[in-house]
């Protein structure tokens, strides 16, 4: 059912009024967005249940972290913690090794935290509303309406990025804080609120992109005052250039009494007060090039505003670094920062 003439010239004529869309103007937009997203949304593992466990642990992961990058960890996070229970009962160690390449190691920990208040304080039962769920640590007002939603169907709307882009573009304002909540809120489809707050963070993530949005294609393009991007905001600050040296030091182990021969790297611990991955091993880091000659290899890597060079040099680590030997076939189970697991991979070591 497409929007009438009368009804699109309403909208073209006063955007930013998603507050007084007509309710036949709400519901045709919903059956629009729900039958294309019915049709074309994406195979997600997270997508294939509505257990609160499942929806909570794809929701943090993805929070920062792109859809592609979170779909190995995920899988494998389940395998190692199929269950709430089974979270809370590991050791953080083992929960942010599971974590290592996602980045935003807080999250790990505050997972963690959380799964410890469900299964000691709540029986390992869930909490099955927004503002129950916002009581538990490292969830917020976003990640509470996504699970409460999701996993439970309670009718209250989401707002990340995907959703406000759609909303700034359907109104055709700039609308920031309140109003967007409120927004979404207006349009939100109460008898499938999980499906619909899906719906819209797919309609954002695939068709109304922040450049280059494919209006052809979009299921409720009629309903939109932009059809096409706004005009580009202040340019974002350039990313910081920095390089920086990392020490390769491992050797094997030959055990031939046992038949048997051990690689070993050496690696360093993070300070557990450090501002940044508190706690998590890495690589020793030196200051210069260590000397004469060249480094073994370079990789880029990215955190936040910095652009890094990473040198890496295959060398033994400064004698006053203290650190400890750790056996290749452990290394899958010690928490590593995501740029020492690139590093291992790039070496063929991990």
């Amino acid at each position: 059912m497409a929007a009438s003439a009368a009804e699109t010239e309403f909208i073209l004529k006063r955007p930013g009024d998603l507050l007084t869309f007509s309710s036949a103007l709400k519901l045709n937009f919903r059956r629009h967005l729900l039958a294309w997203y019915d049709h074309h949304r994406r195979d997600l593992p997270w997508r294939t249940s509505r257990d609160p466990y499942r929806v909570w642990l794809s929701e943090i992961m993805l929070q920062q972290t792109r859809v592609a990058a979170v779909i190995e960890h995920y899988q494998e996070f389940l395998r190692r913690f199929p269950t709430v229970e089974k979270l809370a009962a590991a050791r953080e160690s083992s929960v942010l090794a599971a974590w290592s390449g996602l980045g935003y190691y807080r999250r790990a920990r505050m997972l963690h935290a959380a799964a410890k208040v469900i299964v000691r304080e709540r029986g390992g039962k869930f909490p099955t509303t927004e503002q129950e769920l916002r009581t538990l640590p490292g969830i917020g007002r976003y990640t509470a309406a996504a699970i409460a939603s999701i996993a439970f169907g309670e009718p209250t709307a989401v707002v990340d990025g995907n959703v406000e882009r759609v909303l700034q573009r359907l109104s055709g304002k700039r609308m920031a804080g309140e109003a967007l909540w409120t927004a979404a809120g207006n349009l939100l489809d109460a008898k499938r609120p999980g499906d619909f707050n899906q719906a819209m963070m797919e309609l954002g993530a695939v068709v109304c992109t922040p450049r280059d949005p494919a209006c052809p294609t979009c299921p409720v393009v009629q309903f939109c005052t932009m059809r096409g991007e706004f005009a580009a905001k202040e340019k974002a600050a350039p990313q910081k250039k920095r390089e920086i040296h990392y020490v390769l030091d491992h050797h094997i182990e030959d055990h031939r009494n046992a038949g048997r021969r051990n690689v070993e790297v050496f690696l360093v611990q993070r300070a557990r007060d450090a501002s940044l991955m508190p706690g998590m091993w890495e690589l020793p880091k030196i200051t210069g090039t260590n000397g004469t000659g060249s480094p073994s290899f370079t990789l880029r890597h990215s955190i936040t505003v910095t652009d890094y060079t990473v040198q890496v040099w295959r060398c033994a680590a400064p004698s006053h670094v203290s650190g400890k030997w750790v056996s290749v076939k452990r290394l899958r189970q010690v928490a590593l920062t995501g740029l020492a697991r690139k590093i291992l991979r790039k070496a063929a070591i991990l």
